[in-house]
Order: structure tokens, then C-alpha cells, then sequence
């Protein structure tokens, strides 16, 4: 079991143009990069309805991803969860600044405000392998 401070645990995927995903590993991971990680321009994505990794995406300062950026980085979402084998899945996306742990809630349990919703294909075969680190 990590440390309550500890940084968080995570998957590091290269995107283009200078976009960066970040993958939670656990629980308590997800709750890190997501409460004390993110920015609040950073985006947020979650597959919907089913347990999975909370996943960030981080780009250049002041810069807005393409719609191709944003359904990529909900199908590496998709891919990070229990929905990996099935076939569309749906995927909630939120700046994180809309994120917020409800009180009381088990770790990686969080709401959110104004979201979209990607239809995806859970897939990174087309990305480079992710590295682990810690932030």
C-alpha cells in the first residue's frame, strides 16, 4: 500500500504535438493524479460506468487539442479499464478542474461537472509503449 503523499504511480504515453496522457495504476493512484496532479486546464477522462484508470491529458500551455487528440487519449481510457475487450465503449471527459472528491468516498471514487461523452474503441496499438514513472 503507497503512502498517503506519495506520488502517484502511472503510465506515461507520448502523444502528438507535445500531448502527454497520464494513467493512474491503482485506487490511490487515481485519486492522486487526479485531486493534487492535475491542473485545472488539464483534461480528464474516465470510461464510463465501469472501474478503470483515471487518465489526464496535458499539453502546452494555452493550447486546445484537436477533436483526434481528445478521442485518442478516451480510447487509451477505454483501454485502461475493465471494457478493454469490449467493443465501443463510452468514455466521460471533463476539464479537471471539474473534478472533485465527494466526502467520505473510497479512494479513485470522484464526481464530475460538464462532461463529455467520447464513443471509442479501447486501443494504443498505434502509440508508442507508455513508460512508468511518478510525478
Amino acid at each position: 500500500m503507497a503512502r498517503p503523499g506519495a506520488a502517484p504511480r502511472m503510465l506515461h504515453y507520448r502523444l502528438s504535438g507535445d500531448w502527454s496522457a497520464l494513467v493512474g495504476l491503482s485506487d490511490a493512484d487515481n485519486d492522486r493524479l487526479s485531486l493534487r496532479v492535475a491542473r485545472p486546464d488539464d483534461w480528464w477522462f474516465h470510461v464510463r460506468g465501469m472501474p478503470g484508470s483515471h487518465v489526464l491529458l496535458r499539453g502546452p500551455d494555452g493550447a486546445e487539442p484537436g477533436k483526434d487528440i481528445l478521442e485518442e487519449t478516451a480510447a487509451i481510457a477505454a483501454y485502461h479499464s475493465k471494457a478493454r475487450s469490449g467493443g465501443v465503449v463510452a468514455v466521460s471527459c471533463t476539464r479537471a478542474r471539474y473534478v472533485t472528491k465527494p466526502r467520505g468516498a473510497k479512494a479513485g471514487t470522484v464526481q464530475i461537472r460538464k462532461e463529455a461523452v467520447f464513443k471509442v474503441r479501447p486501443d494504443v496499438s498505434r502509440l508508442a509503449p507508455p513508460t512508468a514513472s511518478r510525478e
